[in-house]
């Protein structure tokens, strides 16, 4: 079953991104917010991997807790730089045997003080790669399934195997390297052909450029679901920050917002209201659910959804 479409989900699905703490404290403090954000029922909470394996043992311990806890599906960030393929079968096999069956595959970002060129990169070129590679290694593992004929010791029903569900990256303003403007959906193509099952967007700031976006990738032939990625931006230093790493244009009306309050409390009111609108608005244009980057703070998000109307008080009181 897809994390897409998870037999109790609410109507308009959502989802969550945390990343792995560095310290205990940390670490207590985000098992709270996944029991905070698995009580609202989430298709899916993925958790982010670091580049060249920096934190792969915490993010798949914090994938175990969501396994082990809930009954929301873990999502388990894959990225290609730094990873050779043989290292990164080897943590497709422990994610697999520690029953992670959902994946993001990224082709992820040199770390800093490395260039494109730098033979840290490893040997995994693109994300499409990556995710035949998650394919692979499943189908390996296990080609078939076998179940239990009843009334027939010893006997078994073989069955095909359950695939894993692996998203992929989308960029609605188009991907910062891109060597033409198409690139980024020659890129989502090549995704979805290896095997992609989903795909979640990068960041934008309007509802108008991922409507656009998805016509422009549908007119181009993708045809899996393309999940809205939407972030709370709560004050003008997380502001200037994400801009640094995505190269999106500035929202002016945003920034300008957040910048004349002086109020910390007033920003994250701002910065709340803007996401549910984006929310509401991309919803409203056929988005199939949203994808929500919590920044390990399940307040934040939550309000997000409840003022979006997407999270409502009976489904609060239900969980």
């Amino acid at each position: 079953m897809s994390p897409l479409s998870a037999a109790s989900a609410p109507a308009v699905p959502f989802s969550f991104e945390l990343y792995p703490p560095r310290t205990q404290a940390g670490t207590i403090g985000l098992h709270e917010t996944i029991r905070r954000l698995a009580d609202a029922r989430p298709s899916f909470i993925s958790v982010t991997y670091g580049a060249g394996g920096s934190t792969g043992g915490r993010s798949l311990d914090v994938l175990r807790h969501i396994r082990r806890t809930t009954t929301v599906e873990p999502l388990a960030h894959l990225t290609c730089v730094g990873n050779t393929y043989a290292g990164a079968t080897t943590l497709i096999r422990e994610f697999l045997d520690a029953d992670i069956t959902s994946f993001l595959a990224l082709r992820g970002d040199p770390p800093a003080g490395h260039t494109e060129g730098d033979a840290f990169l490893g040997d995994l070129e693109s994300a499409a790669q990556l995710v035949q590679l998650i394919d692979r290694v499943q189908a390996e593992r296990r080609p078939y399934t076998e179940g239990e004929i009843p009334g027939i010791p010893a006997a078994a029903r073989i069955e095909r195997r359950r695939r894993v569900q692996i998203a992929v990256a989308a960029f609605p303003s188009g991907h910062p390297r891109s060597r033409h403007p198409a690139q980024h959906l020659d890129a989502l193509l090549a995704k979805q052909a290896a095997g992609a099952t989903f795909a979640v967007t990068q960041l934008f700031f309007h509802p108008d450029v991922y409507l656009a976006f998805v016509e422009r990738a549908r007119a181009a032939g993708v045809t899996i679901p393309l999940l809205p990625g939407i972030m709370p931006i709560t004050s003008p230093a997380r502001l200037r920050r994400v801009l640094e790493l995505t190269g999106e244009e500035l929202p002016a009306e945003l920034a300008i917002a957040l910048e004349v309050e002086p109020s910390a409390e007033a920003q994250r009111e701002i910065g709340i209201d803007a996401a549910a609108r984006l929310a509401r608005e991309v919803v409203a244009g056929g988005a199939p659910g949203v994808h929500l980057y919590a920044f390990n703070d399940h307040e934040i998000v939550l309000a997000v959804l409840r003022r979006a109307g997407i999270l409502t008080p009976q489904m609060e009181n239900a969980s």
